[in-house]
């Protein structure tokens, strides 16, 4: 029997990387990765020796914002599965460069969408939208659940909400199997620095081995945050695509444990032997203009579906990104910036 194939767009991220390794772990699907030519492939080291051989990972060369590149991936994978995670995923920088945040997210999402319709119409497909399309929201709507109304706080947030509405379009118009995902923070080993609390776990650890002053800089950390593993999450997107999926639904994903911004930053500061040593200062450039600072989500519609829970504890998870980063700044640390 020939194996399943999928097709992950971002497998160079964080979360396409754990998913990759998930898939080979609990199935025997091919996995066909889409990065572009110059990502860098460190999230991939476990899976080098794979790629290499050819034996089960295959790497496909595009970019969101290139139609016919994007083509010729999805021509090439030929997918049964699809986990579209691409993106210009920083809010923060999403500020700066907004025209190339809505091309890679909405438009990028026709692209990859449009080349399906055409290739593999009967794919299940993932898209992976983000909670922070709900933005701004007041109390009284939490926790979020999936009806709470659209008001995001970036032009990363608006382009996400693009990238929603596209997904369920195409379910709509095209009777494609097409799912959307909202998911709420989510965090772990190979988290990007440009994330709060990756930065600073990465400044820590930079901290630890006297490589900077012992000073975290920090943006807002009165934002609350319900925290999920990036584990949990990759566990929760294979359910989606595989437990009885239904053509345009869209859920809400995330994790148990809510907190501020300013209690993530404590909890790492307690693993640290110089935690006694290390001041906190606001870094005005760590500042969004307008900030989604109320992000609980209610997951009871996803939990229900597929009977999908997170097991992964929110001390685990950070003290896994923490260890993450002491690693990297141990054999790299001279070539960090303390983004």
């Amino acid at each position: 029997m020939t194996a399943k194939r999928v097709f992950i767009t971002g497998i160079t991220g964080m979360v396409g990387s754990h998913l990759a390794e998930y898939l080979i772990a609990n199935t025997d699907w091919d996995i066909y990765g889409l990065c572009r030519w110059r990502s860098p492939l460190d999230n991939l080291s476990n899976l080098v020796s794979r790629i290499n051989a050819r034996d089960r990972v295959f790497l496909l060369y595009g970019d969101l914002r290139d139609t016919i590149s994007i083509q010729t991936a999805v021509a090439q994978a030929r997918p049964d599965y699809v986990f579209h995670l691409a993106a210009q995923s920083f809010p923060r920088t999403s500020f700066d460069a907004p025209l190339d945040t809505m091309d890679t997210n909405i438009q990028g999402t026709v692209r990859v969408l449009d080349a399906l319709r055409q290739t593999s119409p009967k794919a299940v497909i993932h898209v992976c939208a983000s909670s922070e399309v709900f933005g701004r929201v007041p109390k009284e709507k939490l926790p979020i659940d999936e009806e709470c109304t659209f008001h995001p706080a970036s032009p990363y947030a608006i382009s996400k909400v693009g990238t929603d509405l596209v997904g369920r379009f195409y379910a709509e118009a095209y009777g494609m199997t097409v799912m959307t995902t909202r998911m709420f923070t989510h965090t772990g080993p190979r988290r990007g620095d440009v994330f709060a609390e990756s930065t600073f776990a990465k400044q820590i650890a930079m901290i630890e081995r006297d490589l900077i002053p012992p000073v975290v800089k920090v943006g807002n950390l009165q934002s609350l945050r319900t925290v999920a593993d990036v584990r949990d999450a990759v566990r929760a997107y294979f359910m989606l695509v595989t437990v009885n999926p239904i053509v345009g639904a869209y859920y809400n994903i995330g994790g148990r444990h809510s907190c501020t911004v300013g209690a993530i930053l404590d909890t790492l500061l307690s693993f640290s032997p110089r935690k006694s040593d290390i001041r906190i200062e606001v870094d005005p450039d760590r500042l969004r203009p307008i900030d989604a600072d109320l992000q609980v989500p209610n997951t009871a519609k996803f939990e229900a579906h597929t009977g999908w829970k997170p097991e992964i504890p929110y001390e685990q998870t950070l003290r896994d990104l923490l260890d993450y980063w002491r690693g990297r700044v141990q054999t790299e640390g001279n070539r960090f910036l303390t983004r």
